[in-house]
């Protein structure tokens, strides 16, 4: 996570860890004490695991090979009461691919509560397995391993992701995964596993664009032959027909999303950023249009230096990318930051041990921890309708844009 200390500055590695601990105690004591509750229902009335609850439905479908009730609410959310009593008055939009059933399939064959603890678990290690592996490949973070567990402990990302019990560290793994084929010249495997975000198309939209800019063929002959195997694989399943509902149901996604996302402030990025500044929703799109075309040249110009400008640079404006162009993304979907928090922090101590190029800019530190804990205080954004975190990621990308213009160009690589 981001420890990378301003020198004699207010962001000291003693703040971080203290920041950390506070941050890390109270949110999983205070989740705890609202778990410990009788039944399947916390002391918020809501049901525990939440969107695990879709997930655990679609498994069922899965089971009985009920393909043609994949994007019907209402027989959902019967199935769900019959399954799980306690999820009474419960509905979810679906707009998961057919595939996605499949993969909770064995999760159905449990109760709600065993079923929920394993998913848990998977997210949890996927996470560790992630921040680990990134940690190992970062030589200048090595002396830090306390602190980085604490944040990766308090990071909001994470813990969001499991009081919801979302699948974003399945997109996590991919993306950390990515990077390390990448790293050892391995493109089109490293298409293989960025195709497998076919899952959550929204998380893939940047890196599409990015690659096909840079050209990067084998990434993306990779990309496509996952993604058409993962979705070939629900027609093996199904059949044809629940896929071309999914097709239909994402054509009309933006009539829907003020379903999907009855509380925009648990959104981080540049479309909710707008719809929430601008009350005229023509124009707010308009604006995200706009903005997104800009966070995704920065980018584009960040990965067409090519080797002159670090991997771990790449990446990471990759990921902030992602996140900040996504139609829809909300607070678990941060989760997917924390490769670049970790690399992000070893560049900059890197540069701070030798100053060369002059190219460690004071701010982006602090940058790194401003996206880091902006988005708890995300609710607030219901009042001043701007939400923050937001602004955090586009400096944090343009900064690193910055840098990039100062890279030796003798090492730039036309092709990828």
């Amino acid at each position: 996570m981001a420890v990378a200390t301003n020198s004699g500055g207010w962001l000291t590695v003693k703040r971080l860890r203290a920041h950390a601990t506070i941050l890390a105690v109270c949110i999983w004591s205070f989740y705890v004490w609202h778990l410990a509750t009788p039944g399947l229902r916390d002391r918020n009335g809501n049901l525990k695991g939440t969107d695990f609850l879709h997930f655990y439905t679609l498994g069922s479908l899965a089971e009985a090979h009920r393909g043609a009730d994949l994007y019907d609410m209402n027989a959902q959310a019967v199935l769900a009461v019959e399954r799980v009593p306690e999820a009474a008055g419960i509905r979810y939009l679906p707009l998961y691919p057919p595939q996605v059933s499949i993969l909770f399939a064995p999760f159905a064959r449990l109760s709600y509560s065993w079923a929920l603890i394993l998913w848990w678990s998977c997210s949890a290690v996927l996470y560790v397995i992630c921040c680990y592996a990134t940690w190992r490949a970062c030589p200048n973070l090595r002396n830090y391993g306390g602190t980085i567990i604490l944040l990766a402990v308090a990071f909001p990302a994470f813990f969001h992701l499991i009081a919801w019990g979302q699948t974003s560290a399945l997109a996590l793994a991919c993306f950390t995964t990515m990077f390390f084929l990448l790293r050892d010249r391995r493109e089109f495997l490293g298409g293989l596993v960025l195709g497998c975000l076919i899952f959550k198309p929204q998380l893939g939209l940047a890196a599409a664009a990015v690659f096909l800019a840079v050209r990067a063929w084998r990434l993306i002959a990779g990309a496509a032959l996952s993604a058409a195997a993962q979705l070939s694989a629900g027609i093996l399943y199904y059949g044809v027909d629940p896929l071309l509902h999914w097709l239909r149901t994402l054509r009309n996604v933006r009539q829907l999303l003020p379903t999907l996302e009855p509380k925009t402030y648990q959104t981080h990025s540049l479309r909710t950023f707008w719809s929430m500044l601008i009350p005229w929703q023509d124009l707010a799109f308009t604006f995200y249009v706009v903005s997104a075309l800009v966070v995704l040249g920065l980018t584009v110009a960040v990965w067409r230096r090519g080797h002159s400008v670090p991997l771990a640079l790449r990446v990471s404006t990759l990921l902030l990318a992602t996140v900040l162009v996504a139609p829809h993304l909300t607070v678990y979907d941060l989760v997917i930051l924390a490769p670049a928090f970790l690399l992000l922090s070893d560049w900059l101590i890197s540069r701070k041990a030798t100053e060369r190029d002059g190219a460690s800019p004071a701010g982006l530190g602090t940058l790194l921890y401003l996206v880091y804990m902006l988005p708890l205080i995300g609710p607030f954004a219901r009042g001043t309708h701007v939400q923050l975190s937001v602004v955090a990621m586009a400096a944090t990308l343009y900064m690193i844009w910055g840098i990039s213009l100062r890279a030796n160009p003798q090492k730039a690589a036309s092709d990828f």
